[in-house]
């Protein structure tokens, strides 16, 4: 059986369609087996998964996760790729492929009439422009998901993973972390694409958290304090909360409740790690009572 992950059974699909590469989608093909190879073990991809993939593209990856998976539904965004999908993956009868966005879609509703409503497996080659707001839509609406298996920008999958202090550590890394545990799994070069893209990528696995990873009083003012902090860089966390107006306060007050959860008045928000936004969250919390 002919993988569909090879430069030439690609050149040789796409020259059957009418297809153009359209910029806005981020369309790059995976023409690499090893690297799909390295996606599903990081996925841990077993024959009773249910796998919701986003942008299936021609298929690559969705054929090679059939062969693994009870169930693969594929949610593919253009439509110039929904008669591609059907001829290369029309064999294989434990895959669905929907046209639609994935932004727009109800999954809570695709997942209990596919799925029975049980925990599902998100795999994704996923373009940089639309990278953030599909991870977070995924883990802000607790949908029923295991895991999330993606490929991105080698930058955004670092980013992603960052520990407090290093120059990639901001708003994102503390978001995903408060929902998930990531693991950077492979770096991908951008050979392996046609059309090869002008970045590298890289393949990261978040282990979707039963509960968040640490537990704050109100939740809404933790992630107001994390967009503040991550906001001005280079200023204090004094400074930062106080030119965002995260809450009616005085510099001095606010030090004082640093103070008090153990942090320097002077201390930058990049290097706060997630326990500790949880701490200072918690104790600014007490004033808008």
């Amino acid at each position: 059986m002919d993988l569909i992950a090879s430069p030439s059974k690609t050149k040789e699909i796409l020259s059957k369609y009418p297809f153009v590469f359209r910029k806005k989608y981020g369309q790059n093909f995976l023409i690499d087996s090893h690297v799909l190879n390295k996606i599903i073990k990081g996925a841990q991809i077993t024959e009773e998964d249910c796998v919701l993939e986003i942008g299936p593209g021609i298929g690559s990856l969705t054929q090679v996760l059939s062969f693994q998976a009870k169930k693969v539904i594929a949610v593919e965004i253009d439509d110039q790729l929904i008669p591609i999908l059907n001829d290369t993956l029309g064999q294989y009868d434990n895959i669905k492929i929907i046209h639609g966005d994935i932004l727009k879609i109800d999954l809570k509703k695709l997942i209990e009439e596919e799925n029975s409503n049980q925990p599902i497996k998100v795999v994704a080659n996923l373009p940089y422009y639309i990278t953030t707001p599909i991870i977070m839509e995924l883990l802000e609406s607790k949908l029923p998901v295991k895991s999330i298996t993606i490929m991105v920008q080698k930058e955004v999958a670092q980013r992603l993973a960052a520990s407090p202090g290093s120059k990639d550590y901001g708003a994102i890394s503390v978001a995903v972390q408060y929902y998930s545990k990531p693991c950077l799994l492979a770096n991908v070069p951008h050979n392996c694409f046609i059309p090869r893209p002008n970045v590298d990528s890289a393949v990261i696995h978040l282990e979707v958290l039963n509960e968040p990873t640490v537990s704050v009083k109100d939740e809404a003012l933790f992630f107001k304090i994390i967009k503040a902090a991550f906001s001005q860089r280079r200023k204090t966390l004094i400074n930062s909360l106080y030119n965002q107006n995260v809450i009616s306060i005085s510099k001095e007050e606010m030090a004082s409740i640093l103070s008090r959860v153990g942090l320097d008045e002077n201390i930058r928000g990049e290097v706060l790690s997630i326990d500790e936004f949880a701490k200072l969250s918690d104790a600014l919390s007490e004033y808008l009572k």
